[in-house]
């Protein structure tokens, strides 16, 4: 049996950009280390909060907007004003922080400064002020105070045209360096409405963002080398880049990727490897992992057989949205026993009774 592709559209790349400026604030969170929530792309708790329905095409998420504030090197002093940002000392970091600009007029500080007013830490919350301090600190080198302000002006706010400045933005922020800033300007290109489409430089980009590590610009160059979209078709090099995202535990990179070993495309076969990536997945609360997973589970093939477990996550996966008529039927013969246990292991799995 072969584990069937989540369909693919292109233009569903870019839609995590749109849906991004509906939240962009929370996009532009620096949140201490210890007190962050992890990603759910890497969250296997035994009781995830339901997520939104998946569509049936994989699509990588918005790139972390991160402001990660960094000292000058000739300066050891620098760094205060980001070490009480991270010990949650949000006040303290917004007392240095103005020092520094008034002393040392640093384009760091004012980024900082702009990211405690975007997201109320120790000020109240102040979107005009945010927004001035990034603009001063785009205006002053600071790449990203660029992302920052970037990411605000496509969120609407600041004023008109702000697809064109926020490319602009983006653009300068990447030319400096800043892979999460390639990545966002390569999903303007794919959708084609603040920038005109062009899938070319899209794929420039996204190389650009994905040689630097970035996942989710890793999981959609494979895209468009598995589809020949912006670069001759590679179904190797997909692979590749599918394996680089699945190791940084991007949940629908592990998806293809397992779909990859399954099915021996690009790679060679491995089967017990692959399911063992659908269920890492499926636990990550990916609703395409587990309907895949649950293919993979209802076929009497060997001893990856557990039709159980893969009811349970065919059940699991209807309530994302992922229902599968097919599904349905290879799972019809089991007996009222073994389908109560599944339904049981589903409610569990969502925290419900």
């Amino acid at each position: 049996m072969k584990i069937p592709r989540p369909l693919s559209n292109l233009l569903m790349l870019a839609s995590s950009l749109w849906l991004l400026a509906n939240n962009a604030a929370a996009q532009v969170s620096l949140t201490p280390p210890g007190a962050a929530t992890p990603p759910a792309a890497s969250k296997p708790a035994a009781k995830p909060k339901p997520k939104p329905a998946a569509t049936a095409t994989p699509k990588p998420p918005a790139a972390a907007a991160t402001v990660t504030p960094a000292p000058t090197p000739d300066d050891p002093n620098a760094d205060y004003v980001y070490a009480a940002y991270q010990r949650g000392q949000y006040k303290t970091a917004f007392d240095l922080a103005t020092k520094r600009v008034a002393e040392k007029g640093d384009p760091k500080a004012m980024a900082m400064l702009g990211e405690l007013y975007a997201n109320a830490l120790g000020v109240k919350r102040d979107y005009d002020k945010a927004i001035d301090w990034y603009r001063r600190a785009a205006d002053a080198g600071d790449r990203e105070g660029m992302f920052a302000l970037a990411m605000l002006r496509l969120s609407g706010r600041g004023g008109a045209n702000g697809g064109e400045d926020a490319a602009k933005l983006l653009a300068s922020s990447a030319k400096l360096g800043s892979a999460k800033a390639a990545y966002n300007l390569a999903l303007l290109y794919i959708a084609g409405e603040a920038l005109p489409r062009d899938l070319t430089r899209a794929a420039e980009l996204l190389r650009v963002a994905a040689d630097a590590g970035n996942p989710e610009a890793q999981y959609a160059l494979a895209t468009f080398y598995k589809e020949g979209t912006g670069v001759p078709k590679d179904v190797e090099k997909s692979v590749r880049l599918l394996l680089a995202a699945s190791l940084a535990d991007n949940a629908e990179a592990e998806v293809e990727y397992a779909i990859a070993l399954y099915n021996g495309t690009g790679t060679p076969k491995n089967q017990p490897a692959a399911v063992a990536l659908l269920r890492k997945a499926a636990k990550q609360n990916n609703p395409i992992a587990q309907n895949r997973l649950a293919w993979v589970l209802s076929t009497p093939q060997g001893p990856l057989e557990d039709r159980i477990e893969g009811l349970k996550w065919h059940i699991v996966a209807k309530t994302a949205g992922k229902g599968d008529p097919m599904l349905d039927d290879a799972f019809a013969n089991l007996s009222p026993a073994d389908r109560a246990k599944a339904d049981a292991g589903a409610r569990q799995w969502l925290g419900t009774k």
